[in-house]
């Protein structure tokens, strides 16, 4: 018993549990971007999905600043927000069975009238609109002076020369005019081509506040950063296996 030798055989390595790589801190973190990354994402489409509309522009009436077959973003607001300047999704049955895109130059209880030297004018004021094709006037004909009832708005598109609006509806029982209520959406980008928002019409600051853009940017930047969120915490995995066989391959062999 006494010369009986007492070695003990040291556990092989392969029955050990592997360990995460990157640390348990590295894994929880990695999931918590996940997570966070999920909800941003999916929360941001979900508030651009109440918030606006997606449209298909029909015609050319609004060039430039939207051309025919352009897809547009439009947020959806009751007609009693509409200012000045705005261009606007509405539908009159006077004059047309589909949804329409022109921008409002006149809101209840304005007088508008054109043309002092090509430039239109609203409550007395010459109105500068840079929004028009380079050139043109606001109005290839002049038009009398319409006084805008309560409630409604008078709509011109911005290629003045080309478009069915307001003074092509002069005659009808509302003088041109369309009621606030007939507004469902006002237009804040064209999203296709991506030419992004529409620019403010400070030409009709002087006649009180013009529009503040829609939380379209914050809708954006909340999905992007979401997906970088997203990709970066399913990424850290991967890269951290990587990083570990890489070092493990680089260690010198022990001695024996």
């Amino acid at each position: 018993m006494g010369g009986e030798s007492t070695t003990r055989t040291a556990p092989h390595r392969g029955g050990a549990k592997k360990a995460p790589a990157g640390g348990r801190t590295g894994q929880r973190l990695s999931g918590i971007a996940v997570a966070l990354g999920l909800v941003l994402f999916l929360g941001g489409f979900a508030w651009g999905a109440v918030v606006y509309r997606p449209y298909t522009v029909p015609t050319g009436s609004m060039t430039p600043t939207i051309h025919a077959g352009d897809r547009v973003l439009a947020q959806r607001i009751d007609g009693t927000d509409v200012r000045r300047g705005d261009v606007v999704v509405f539908k009159d049955a006077t004059w047309a069975d589909a949804p329409m895109v022109k921008r409002v130059v006149a809101v209840g209880g304005d007088t508008v009238a054109c043309c002092q030297k090509g430039r239109l004018k609203v409550n007395g004021k010459v109105i500068d609109e840079p929004y028009l094709p380079a050139g043109t006037p606001a109005e290839i004909s002049n038009f009398p002076t319409v006084t805008v009832p309560e409630g409604r708005l008078f709509l011109l598109g911005d290629e003045r020369d080309n478009s069915v609006d307001s003074t092509a509806h002069l005659t009808d029982a509302a003088g041109g005019t369309v009621s606030r209520d007939a507004v469902d959406a006002r237009v804040d980008a064209v999203v296709w081509p991506m030419n992004g928002m529409l620019v403010r019409p400070t030409g009709f600051e002087a006649l009180g506040g013009i529009s503040s853009p829609g939380p379209l940017r914050t809708v954006v930047a909340l999905v992007i950063a979401g997906a970088v969120l997203i990709l970066g915490g399913a990424a850290y995995g991967p890269i951290a296996e990587r990083a570990a066989a890489s070092r493990t391959r680089k260690e010198p062999a022990g001695g024996r």
